[in-house]
């Protein structure tokens, strides 16, 4: 009996059984359950340390606050698993954490503004870490939403001029209304109802970006246009310089009638940011930063508020009992705080005005020291790197642009809240994301990572399987078969 005639070069044999089917593809939901379970665990151990380092006993008020965050995190991860089984399995566990680190410090500030109130004989104020996770409960509801809804991301470049529109209009609306209506603080950034507020500029921001993300893709080579070499750098034409001038008068704008630095920096730098990817040219980021740098001029010159804040800045001890005292106190807070901090429950963060919002980072820098702000801040940093790496990992530009321009928008963000707390930059009234008080914040930043995990869950799913489609029998190639001498076998 004669063997068996070898393949032929470059054939693989079949196995007796023929191939195993190829595994499916991880989605990393489980590590994504197992980091969430131990942000609640870090949650619920610092929510412990704070009623100890306070001798208060442990009561129900702190198995309700964990509970509920246990149970909003748990839906929201059953969401993302439905709806985004192959998103980044680290995005919604840092948000979680980073949270649960605000709810443990408001809390906190809490039960100082309970003593205070005690020693005073006033009434207690009613407790902002329960209407905290209110907010928090109203924002998963808006993260679902638009996971549910949003079935493509790419769909929103449909509609970039009309969420445009809307993200100006909502900007505008706290400038022509009232004061009485929209004014807090020195800052008409509000619109104040009775038994309601909100601050349209934190969801601006977010349609903004859709907006231009749309707008960079369709226009792009509008903004790629050769123009003039200075000093090694191309420059934009001056007729297609448009729209970073729309951009820039609109956030002059924002400044001079809302007195709003912080949302007009902040929009005007993810601008910049996001032409710089579109186009790869510096020399956008070269006129973006001379206009920067007039608007300042401009305002310094022409608007008290603004020499008041540059003043500030430059001397805050010198009015120490008036407009220094915030950031002295701050400075204050994070001199005590020093290496390792007082200890959860064991400072007086509360000694800083807006400790719950503007100043919280001074809060958790004085208990928990620089090692502790130092790994909030990593917390940041891992969650914009992640973000960015969905930007280079997503396949469609509109993708590219926008996971890069919310993932910019929240390094932004936080640099210079970070900055003007310790004093590096003047102070500019911008909250810490998912740590601060407040609703407005904490709705437009859940938005904002419902869009990011959309993204990448698009960047990480598998590319579809494409079927062969069999050769119509009219176009098949023909071959000529020679008939073996011998004839039929």
């Amino acid at each position: 009996m004669s063997a068996p005639a070898p393949p032929s070069a470059g054939a693989f044999p079949s196995p007796p059984g023929g191939f195993a089917p190829a595994p499916p593809p991880s989605t990393r939901r489980n590590v994504e359950l197992l980091l969430l379970g131990l942000a609640a665990v870090v949650t619920t151990v610092s929510l412990v340390l704070v009623e100890a380092s306070q001798e208060q006993s442990i009561t129900w008020e702190i198995a309700k606050l964990g509970t509920a965050y246990l149970a909003l995190f748990g839906v929201a991860h059953l969401a993302v698993r439905r709806f985004a089984p192959f998103a980044d399995p680290l995005l919604l566990p840092i948000v979680a954490l980073l949270n649960g680190i605000g709810l443990v410090l408001i809390h906190r500030l809490d039960l100082a503004e309970a003593q205070d109130a005690a020693f005073a004989s006033s009434p207690i104020p009613s407790p902002d870490a329960n209407q905290q996770v209110l907010w928090t409960g109203l924002g998963m509801v808006v993260f679902m939403g638009l996971l549910i809804a949003l079935r493509d991301y790419r769909t929103l470049a449909r509609y970039a001029y009309t969420l445009g529109l809307i993200g100006l209009i909502a900007l505008a609306i706290p400038a022509i209304l009232p004061d009485r209506f929209s004014q807090v603080n020195g800052a008409k950034i509000w619109i104040r109802l009775p038994g309601f507020s909100v601050q349209p500029g934190e969801f601006a921001k977010i349609l903004l970006i859709i907006f231009f993300a749309g707008v960079l893709v369709a226009k792009r080579d509008l903004f790629t246009a050769a123009g003039k070499h200075v000093f090694g750098m191309e420059l934009p034409r001056a007729r297609d310089m448009g729209p970073i001038l729309v951009v820039w008068i609109v956030c002059v704008g924002v400044l001079v009638l809302e007195k709003d630095l912080g949302t007009s920096l902040l929009i005007f730098a993810t601008v910049l940011v996001m032409l710089y990817i579109a186009t790869e040219r510096v020399g956008w980021v070269a006129v973006g930063l001379v206009l920067l740098s007039i608007g300042f001029v401009f305002a310094y010159q022409a608007f008290g508020h603004v020499r008041v804040r540059v003043s500030t800045w430059l001397h805050p001890f010198e009015d120490y009992s008036n407009t220094g005292y915030q950031i002295s106190q701050s400075l204050f807070g994070l001199a005590t705080g020093g290496l390792a901090g007082t200890g959860l429950g064991s400072g007086r963060p509360s000694q800083v005005p807006f400790a719950k919002t503007d100043f919280i980072i001074s809060a958790i820098g004085e208990e928990l020291g620089l090692i502790g702000l130092s790994a909030l801040l990593m917390l940041f940093c891992v969650f914009i790197i992640r973000g960015l790496r969905t930007a280079l990992a997503v396949r469609d530009s509109f993708g590219k642009l926008l996971a890069a321009g919310l993932s910019f928008t929240v390094a932004i963000q936080l640099f210079v809240v970070v900055g003007g707390v310790t004093k590096l930059i003047p102070l500019t009234g911008l909250t810490t994301p998912f740590v601060s008080y407040g609703g407005s914040s904490l709705l437009a930043n859940y938005a904002l990572l419902a869009l990011l995990i959309k993204v990448s869950d698009a960047a990480r799913a598998p590319a579809p399987a494409r079927k062969r489609i069999p050769e119509p029998l009219a176009e098949a190639p023909t071959e000529l078969v020679r008939k073996p001498k011998g004839g039929l076998a």
